[in-house]
């Protein structure tokens, strides 16, 4: 096996924001490999792709619940990154596991597999095509919507996350849930009033918007559960115990809405959720 050392931030430095404002001074993006699965370039095909994840990023277990729940697991692989890292970014160790594919030691060796030089973030979730030896992706919100709609010959067809019909509704709510969940639950933990203000407001007025919807639906869109529901529920299932936790956005605990936190239990009961959930997360707090 082989393992990257352990993480050092007094050596390397703590992993901080210069990848990311190395891509926006380039006028490109963040996330900037945008495959897609389903193109000449990236044919679906079973043992063929590779999902780089990590259990402590909300955005990398999204791809990880997807991958379960349309039934997946011999259709495209997932290894773990470490739960550390310094400024050499996310890295393969003894506590996750190596790398099966490539025996990288670090995920960095993938970005510069793909682009040698590569200057940017080095993020998770990312998805690896193991024919051509290059990332196809490392757009989050693509690789969750591409695992749910492009393995269809080999996936659980009785799993609709992204159906057509409500596409437009589906694509309405997620962006939605990104601005005033996903994203504004950690500026609503920042030391700077001026940013965690306005993230607070569009965060508790989230929660009980959604609280009314589901306290007379079980999912988001109604009765059957939707790619929205997997991305609402990272950042409900991190709330107590991480953000809440860490920033004490609140004096109040998820179970102020006692429907969301109903929600939010009865999804972790779930083998696609609870399988791709570290423990350390739940219970949630009461």
């Amino acid at each position: 096996m082989t393992y990257a050392p352990p993480a050092d931030v007094a050596t390397h430095g703590p992993y901080g924001p210069d990848r990311v404002k190395a891509s926006i001074a380039a006028r490109r993006p963040v996330y900037p490999f945008q495959g897609r699965v389903g193109t000449p370039l990236f044919p679906a095909a079973p043992g063929r792709y590779h999902l780089y994840v990590s259990w402590t990023c909300p955005y990398a277990q999204r791809a990880a619940i997807v991958r379960e729940l349309a039934g997946l697991r011999d259709v495209v692989s997932l290894s773990y990154v470490d739960d550390e890292r310094d400024a050499l970014g996310w890295a393969f160790r003894a506590r996750r596991g190596a790398d099966p594919v490539n025996g990288f030691r670090y995920l960095s060796e993938a970005y510069e597999a793909t682009e040698p030089g590569y200057p940017g973030h080095i993020s998770v979730p990312v998805l690896w095509d193991t024919r051509s030896r290059r990332i196809v992706s490392n757009n989050y919100p693509d690789i969750t919507l591409d695992l749910a709609t492009r393995f269809t010959p080999w996936a659980d067809s009785s799993v609709e996350l992204y159906p057509e019909r409500l596409r437009g509704r589906i694509d309405a709510l997620n962006d939605e849930i990104f601005t005033d969940v996903n994203d504004a639950v950690g500026k609503a933990g920042s030391p700077d009033p001026k940013t965690a203000a306005p993230a607070r407001a569009r965060l508790f007025a989230a929660f009980a918007r959604y609280d009314a919807v589901l306290a007379a639906h079980p999912y988001l869109l109604g009765d059957a559960l939707t790619e929205s529901d997997v991305r609402l529920w990272v950042s409900l299932v991190r709330y107590d115990s991480v953000y809440n936790a860490d920033a004490r956005i609140s004096a109040d605990s998820l179970a102020a809405y006692p429907s969301l936190a109903a929600y939010t239990s009865r999804l972790l009961e779930l083998p696609a959720f609870a399988s791709t959930t570290d423990p350390s997360l739940t219970p949630l707090a009461r």
